[in-house]
Parts: C-alpha cells; sequence; structure tokens
C-alpha cells in the first residue's frame, strides 16, 4: 500500500476492546470458532523465519515452497502462475502467484487476496542507514497471509456452500509506487490472466490487517468502484460486534492490489489500516501484529464466505 495517517490516541483501551472481542466470540456464533487467531498468528511467525520474502531470494522462494505446501494440504486445487517481470534496471524477477480453489466447478464465487512478497527497501525509516535494509513485513504481507491461511484451515474443516479463491500475490511491495510498472506486479498479472470463464462475485483485499492497534476505515477507490461490496462486509463485521474496527468513515484512495482487479471487472475492495507508523520500516516486526486482531478479521472473512 502507499500511505498511512497519523496514529490514534486510543491505542490501549482498543487493544484491550480486540482481545475481549476475540475470546468472546462478541456475537460470532459458531463462524468466531472456525477461525483460530492463534493459529494465523503462528503463521505470520513461520513466515518471518524465512527471513525478507524480496524476489529472487531465498526468503522467498523458500516462503512460496512453503505456502504452495500449505495450499496443496487445504484448498480442492491450487493454480500456480509463474511467471517473470523484467525491471528497469534490468533484472529479471522470478515470480509466483497462488490460486487456492475451494469448489472450483461452484458458479457462485468469492475471491480473497494478500501479498506474499516483502519490500526490498525500508523508504520510510527514520534512520538513512536502516533505509537501505528491507522490511520485515509482520503486518504489511505476512497478517494477509496468516489471514487467507487460517480462512483455509476452515474451509478445510468444514467445506463452503460456495466457490472460494484464495489469491496470493507476488511483487505486490517491490518497487517505487511512483512507479506503476515494478509495484502490484502479481495483481496485475493476475488481472490479465484469469482462469478461463473466471468470474467471482466480489473480492476482498486483505493488507496489514494485524496491528495491535486495529482500525479499519472505508478506503476511497473501493467506495467509488464497488460500495456494496465495502458495504457488505462492513455490515458483517458490525453483526458480529466488530463496528469499531470497522469504521463506516471514508478515507482517502489507495493504490493496492484491489485497483488491478477493478480495472478488469472484478468488484474488489481494499480491507486495510491505513494507519501503521511501521509502514515500509524495518519495524513492521512480530511484536507489532497480535492474534486478537487476527481474530477479528478472520472472523469477518470466514462469516463472508459463511452467510
Amino acid at each position: 500500500m502507499t500511505s498511512c495517517v497519523v496514529r490514534r490516541a486510543w491505542s490501549v483501551g482498543l487493544v484491550f476492546a480486540l482481545a475481549c472481542q476475540a475470546r468472546a466470540g462478541d456475537g460470532g456464533g459458531s463462524t468466531a470458532k472456525e477461525f483460530r487467531g492463534d493459529t494465523a498468528f503462528a503463521y505470520i511467525q513461520r513466515q518471518l523465519a524465512f527471513g525478507p520474502r524480496i524476489p529472487n531470494t531465498a526468503g522467498a522462494k523458500q516462503t512460496g515452497d512453503w505456502l504452495l505446501a500449505q495450499l496443496r494440504a487445504r484448498a480442492d486445487t491450487v493454480i500456480v502462475q509463474e511467471f517473470q517481470q523484467r525491471t528497469a534496471k534490468g533484472q529479471t524477477l522470478k515470480l509466483r502467484n497462488f490460486l487456492a480453489r475451494f469448489r472450483p466447478q461452484a458458479t457462485d464465487r468469492i475471491l480473497f487476496v494478500a501479498h506474499w512478497d516483502t519490500r526490498p527497501f525500508a523508504d520510510k525509516s527514520a534512520n538513512l542507514g536502516q533505509q537501505r535494509m528491507p522490511v520485515p513485513g509482520a503486518n504489511d504481507g505476512a497478517s494477509g497471509v496468516a489471514v487467507l491461511l487460517g480462512v483455509a484451515d476452515a474451509l478445510k474443516a468444514k467445506p463452503p456452500t460456495v466457490g472460494v479463491d484464495l489469491l496470493f500475490v507476488d511483487g505486490e511491495d517491490y518497487g517505487n509506487f511512483s512507479d506503476s510498472t515494478e509495484t502490484l506486479i502479481g495483481a496485475r498479472y493476475f488481472a490479465k490472466h484469469l482462469p478461463p470463464g473466471y468470474t467471482t462475485l466480489f473480492a476482498v483485499l486483505f493488507d496489514m490487517v494485524g496491528d495491535k492497534d486495529l482500525q479499519f476505515q472505508q478506503e476511497g477507490y473501493s467506495m467509488a468502484n464497488a460500495p456494496e461490496v465495502v458495504q457488505r462486509v462492513w455490515q458483517t463485521a458490525a453483526r458480529l460486534g466488530y463496528g469499531r474496527v470497522f469504521q463506516a468513515r471514508a478515507e482517502q484512495p489507495l493504490i493496492d492490489d484491489h485497483v488491478p482487479l477493478q480495472q478488469a471487472g472484478i468488484r474488489a475492495i481494499d480491507v486495510i489500516d491505513f494507519d501503521f507508523p511501521y509502514h515500509h520500516t524495518t519495524e513492521d516486526t512480530i511484536d507489532k501484529v497480535s492474534a486478537a486482531s487476527l481474530q477479528i478479521v478472520g472472523d469477518v472473512a470466514v462469516a463472508l464466505v459463511r452467510q
């Protein structure tokens, strides 16, 4: 994602509220029990153990192989899109998208999306030396992947009545967002190479969804191009008791992986915490995310599939 705003003052109270909601389920019933926030948190830890997930690095290859194995153990089918991207500096990036499918023959489908790569340089770090270092990506990358894997666990245990696709895109955070050709690479590729006859009722991108101080507002391009999907997600969150986290307040538009999908005709929205002070810094580490926040997002995701 491309932007973040000022920190809120009520973080301590909200973290306590998130933990209480996650423990109690807060109206979520059986849906809340399907998703395990603690398991999702462990998925973040596992990704970080591979190191930075930068294209063409050992960490990326190991993470991709691990992710593919996890998906093949859970989904009905998995499509791997292997492709290359030539950069302006002449480097050839070897990239992989993973599309895990549940009930692949179903006509009515829902698409969830996350990016699994991490940024090569921490350009927002205050220290100039740290700006040359990679971003660990506990929240920016690993949290969305963790939520989708947790959803996959739930769908493996109890198959959905509709078709569900989980898309893990590569190369989202590689280049400068002022140069549109070297960011959102995997989402752009998927939008141009959809599976034959592919349709989906709607799509939800989960980006930076693990912050201990969690708050979602309604992203601008989502509201402009798929307002009914925003309404569906936010109403689902409110029904589960998470209205303070999913705030019905419009925010700035952000260039993120949902935009290429929208351009391909998919009703896609972005669920993203705009306010993450460690965005694109070396401080995007495991201590900045929580199982309680993942529980809230996972509950909403599973409820979208079950309703």
